[in-house]
């Protein structure tokens, strides 16, 4: 038997923009984190307050995730890039007037308005990438761009550390001016690219997925259960759990970023700036993560590669929450190292043999990074009285996404 290719060469051209587009969306996601501590400073509100940075950003993801869907399942992949590059642009030139105003809720909005930008080109992504090929090599092609957007998580916090921290001059500086510079460039940046992919062709494609029988015998050891791939997504149970992991994921995914630098700040001692290039070291160890899970995945199966990698990061946020100087905020920078392939392999694994019903699935799965939007807060509240103790909270999330990985990732049907 034949291994089945990564991606046809007609394809390199366009794969290469959608993975830019992964680069582009994390700078921007990786840059709020930044924010959170900025304007902790700038704007003199509580770490709690803080986290609802998140919540605009993962809220927008929550309400975008099924109308970006049914845009892109009605007008096609390329509008849908348009689109999203559109919305991110629009949300990146309102902080123009959000800095003018020094207003929080005013950058939350702006944050919001990119996010949904995001939501979207996220929403379009994912199964873009799986149709790139054979969808036996989906698991890969989704991890292989994420890598890619591992490279945009380093960017973000050291562009941030760079010219938001980097700018201010004296602990009395409440200048916005680095923050409204910055994103402004975001903005020019994002409408130039849709522009150019205005102009390029993408050729038609037929969903692999949606080439599966709709009725097919699914053996894992010595259970056997017929599935019906046509079978609404309410009834797709390895689907309704990935909805659910993917929530916890991201929900520990955004606490542990969003208090990162604050961790460096109070327990090392360190300095923003520095902390912000600790940060952006953590991201290069999720891009890391995401190279190493691209290749392993082709002697270990995803879930079982996800498990490992999730009670790993248990591990990890035990030692973080004792405050063991050097040996905790290491184990903080390693949480990205087995974070990486949670949200692709989760994802891909969610859309497994659901035929047409691919595309709707996907919106799904990008609405629950809403997750994102429940944890900063609540860490927010622990992180007050010592933001050690707050990395405690995300184990129950890795809890969840174990049970996952290794009893409801299976493609089954409910009766």
């Amino acid at each position: 038997m034949s291994i089945p290719k990564f991606t046809e060469k007609k394809y390199y051209l366009i794969l290469s923009f959608v993975i830019s587009l992964f680069f582009f969306w994390a700078v921007a996601l990786t840059m709020g984190d930044v924010l959170n501590k900025h304007f902790q400073n700038v704007l003199n509100i509580s770490k709690s307050k803080s986290g609802y940075i998140q919540l605009s950003i993962f809220g927008a993801y929550a309400l975008m995730g099924v109308p970006a869907g049914i845009f892109m399942k009605k007008y096609g992949y390329k509008l849908g890039v348009i689109l999203g590059l559109a919305l991110f642009s629009l949300g990146s030139f309102l902080f123009i007037p959000a800095a003018n105003n020094a207003s929080f809720n005013f950058f939350r909005f702006a944050l919001f308005v990119m996010a949904l930008g995001m939501a979207t080109l996220e929403t379009v992504a994912h199964p873009f990438v799986a149709a790139l090929g054979d969808e036996r090599t989906s698991d890969q092609r989704v991890n292989f761009a994420q890598s890619f957007n591992g490279l945009g998580a380093i960017v973000g916090p050291l562009l941030g550390g760079i010219l938001i921290f980097g700018s201010v001059k004296n602990a009395n500086d409440n200048s916005l001016d680095s923050v409204k510079y910055l994103y402004t460039y975001i903005g020019i940046l994002i409408l130039v690219l849709a522009v150019i992919f205005s102009f390029i062709k993408v050729p038609d494609l037929i969903d692999p997925h949606a080439n599966e029988d709709s009725n097919e015998d699914i053996t894992s050891g010595d259970e056997t259960a017929e599935y019906n791939s046509k079978a609404p997504l309410w009834k797709q149970r390895h689907f309704i759990a990935a909805v659910v992991a993917q929530f916890f994921n991201i929900a520990a995914q955004g606490g542990t970023w969003a208090y990162f630098i604050n961790y460096g700040v109070e327990k090392m001692h360190l300095a923003e700036t520095e902390a912000s290039y600790y940060f952006s070291l953590s991201m290069a160890m999720m891009m890391l993560g995401r190279f190493l899970g691209t290749f392993l995945m082709r002697f270990i199966a995803p879930n079982k590669l996800l498990a490992i990698f999730t009670f790993c990061n248990i591990i990890l946020c035990l030692i973080v929450a004792q405050s063991w100087g050097w040996a905790s905020f290491i184990s903080l920078i390693g949480l990205n190292l087995f974070l990486s392939i949670m949200y692709p392999t989760i994802f891909s694994l969610g859309l497994k043999k659901l035929g047409t019903n691919t595309q709707n699935a996907s919106s799904f799965l990008v609405m629950a990074m809403f997750g994102g939007a429940v944890f900063p807060p609540l860490m927010g509240y622990i992180a007050e009285k010592n933001v050690a103790h707050a990395y405690l909270l995300p184990i129950l999330c890795y809890a969840v996404i174990i049970v996952f990985a290794i009893k409801f990732y299976k493609p089954k049907t409910f009766k």
